[in-house]
């Protein structure tokens, strides 16, 4: 009998333990769920008005600037790269940007702006890091294989 009472006591502390843990787990969990939501609102946000201030800048440059050459991405392109660049810049040089600004900014609005101005920063970084066969394949493949899946693409839809 008195093995009985232990061994019930064993069995009532491991059977807390395990509604402890899984009580912890799903609190993570729904943190984690929640941190995951607004993180895909901040940046969603932030593309948003990325991608708007995209369309607004090329449709001006397109409608008062006749050319050949594609300015209107060719700016777009590099005033996202230094946007980006300033960014993390202002990220290196300390706190000056919490975590949720840097996701609106980088993710969000530079990534809906352009995404050649994250190709550029990890190319950068790839520089800095002094990877050079990996900044030379990343950059080179990218502006190679770029071309060629719009290309690829167009095809596949003329032969369907």
């Amino acid at each position: 009998m008195p093995g009985d009472y232990s061994q019930r006591l064993e069995q009532q502390k491991t059977k807390s333990e395990t509604e402890r843990i899984v009580r912890q787990t799903v609190q993570s969990y729904n943190i984690n769920k929640f941190n995951m939501i607004k993180s895909v609102l901040i940046a969603g946000f932030g593309g948003f008005i990325g991608t708007a201030l995209r369309l607004l800048i090329s449709r001006y440059v397109q409608l008062n600037y006749t050319t050949v050459f594609p300015w209107s991405t060719f700016l777009i392109n590099i005033a996202g790269s230094l946007l980006i660049g300033i960014i993390f810049g202002l990220t290196e040089k300390g706190d000056f940007l919490t975590p949720d600004w840097r996701l609106f900014l980088t993710v969000g609005l530079c990534g809906g702006f352009t995404t050649f101005s994250s190709l550029s920063n990890e190319a950068f970084m790839l520089l800095q890091n002094r990877e050079f066969f990996h900044f030379f394949m990343y950059f080179g493949l990218s502006f190679i294989l770029g071309p060629v899946a719009v290309y690829a693409g167009r095809l596949i839809i003329k032969l369907i």
